[in-house]
């Protein structure tokens, strides 16, 4: 089940913005910005069933034009001269504003009262493809805003006595374990794997002995985007749409083309091994990275909002940026993997590559820290923790909850190369991903919650501390 998530009416601080990047749902990122940092523009939450009276507060408020997100979709990819100063995803409840802080500021006195159709306003981060473990350097000048911790909002009792049962049973399996051989039983775990046929991530979690392909379920994949042409995928159904201004479908980076295979690749490549797990499902490519493998919150949240439109089952997420130990998760983000969870997609989100184990441990990274987004650790072939991965270190939500392969993961590339092995918790992600949609294939009924669940149920305990692996491997049904 989905870490302790917040109130819709908590109300953290907003910090200060880097100031003024501007245009669309892609502005560009100015040369020499490393990882981490905002955008200069603010996301605002809406309440649940007042986007109309929303929309009417941010138009008095800032004097800004909004423009609905499907209708924008339209102007991406051709020259315009129009840049939006207000993006509204009418579905998630979300406006993107670009507003100078200081007209910022009544939205946020007034966000979260009862009078207020606005909840929660937060500066827009910058985020990137997860594929390696980056070294997390603040940018110059740039002051990463640290919101106090919102308060846990009550619950009902029947969550918190389920959310204790299911921490109690992580404990009770992990305790006394030495090695994550004698939990893996059944599961050969040899000195090399032979991949001649399978990869070694799709033998350690099952995939190979499924017989499940994902058939008729819909996974939407938000990356790079993805090679349309590449030969495994030839007569696969694929959607594809773009968030990215000026920039199609197409990778041209690897990075998306790389998580699509692994979640979505075929049963038989043109060359062995196989390395896709859900390979009859439908494929939903989401371009929310440029080709250099950066992006910002609004352009993830078009790709959601596209996803539960287009009713995808799973969401899997490959990306992220660095948090700081003690900050919070994004409220917005926290609501919008619960409206996600009520509409029947569960998102699955990669943990980050930030730690340098065993020296220093970095937290679980943006958005995959909500309580509501699945978070997904790496491990190794010798299914140990590797350097990079992080840790569930921040209290109310921020934990790992589930580990899926993620070191020498082979798996599709944009040709001419076709195949290429990488690691990071962006390749653990999508084997997540893809057993997720095997389970929605086996459980016609399971959606949101309750594919979470089965999800989570199937995972198998390791002799690793539930802060790094949280349920344990992931396994396929």
């Amino acid at each position: 089940m989905p870490k302790n998530p917040t109130s819709e009416r908590e109300n953290p601080k907003v910090g200060r913005m880097d100031p003024g990047v501007t245009g669309g749902f892609s502005p560009d990122i100015p040369a020499g910005k490393m990882q981490g940092g905002t955008t200069g523009r603010f996301l605002v939450l809406l309440q649940e069933g007042a986007t109309d009276e929303g929309v009417i507060t941010l138009q008095k408020s800032t004097g800004r034009t909004i423009i609905r997100a499907d209708k924008l979709l339209a102007s991406l990819g051709t020259e315009t001269e129009q840049r939006p100063e207000c993006i509204l995803f009418e579905n998630l409840g979300v406006a993107v504003v670009e507003s100078p802080p200081e007209e910022i500021q009544d939205l946020v006195a007034e966000a979260g009262t009862e009078s207020s159709p606005i909840l929660h306003v937060e500066p827009e981060r910058f985020v990137y493809a997860l594929a390696t473990a980056p070294t997390l350097v603040p940018l110059a000048g740039v002051a990463v805003p640290v919101a106090a911790a919102p308060a846990l909002a009550a619950m009902p009792l029947e969550y918190l006595q389920g959310y204790r049962d299911a921490v109690n049973d992580v404990v009770s399996r992990v305790i006394n374990r030495t090695s994550a051989a004698e939990e893996l039983a059944g599961i050969p775990i040899p000195a090399q794997w032979n991949e001649t046929q399978v990869t070694w991530g799709l033998q350690a979690t099952q995939v190979h002995v499924s017989r499940f392909s994902g058939r008729g379920i819909r996974v939407a994949v938000l990356d790079t985007g993805m090679d349309l042409a590449h030969p495994d995928f030839a007569g696969r159904n694929i959607t594809s749409q773009s968030f990215v201004a000026g920039q199609q479908v197409q990778d041209g980076h690897g990075h998306g083309t790389h998580c699509i295979g692994t979640a979505c690749g075929p049963r038989q490549p043109g060359c062995l091994p196989r390395y896709g797990i859900a390979n009859n499902a439908d494929i939903f490519a989401g371009k929310v990275l440029s080709n250099q493998g950066s992006g910002t919150d609004a352009q993830i949240l078009a790709g959601i909002e596209w996803a539960i439109n287009n009713s995808c089952a799973v969401i899997s997420m490959s990306l992220g940026a660095p948090v700081l130990v003690g900050q919070p998760f994004s409220p917005v983000f926290e609501q919008v993997g619960r409206r996600a969870l009520a509409a029947g997609a569960l998102i699955v989100a990669a943990a980050g590559n930030d730690s340098n184990r065993p020296q220093q441990l970095a937290p679980v990274s943006h958005p995959a820290n909500c309580p509501s987004i699945l978070a997904v650790g790496a491990l190794d072939r010798r299914i140990q923790l590797p350097f990079f991965s992080n840790a569930g270190l921040n209290p109310q939500g921020g934990q790992v909850d589930i580990a899926g392969p993620g070191v020498g993961v082979r798996s599709s590339w944009p040709r001419p190369t076709l195949y290429n092995t990488i690691s990071g918790t962006s390749m653990a992600t999508p084997h997540v991903a893809g057993i997720a949609t095997l389970l929605a294939e086996a459980h016609a009924q399971a959606r949101g919650l309750a594919l979470w669940a089965l999800v989570i149920q199937r995972a198998r305990r390791l002799g690793i501390p539930n802060r790094d692996v949280g349920a344990g491997i992931t396994q396929a049904p």
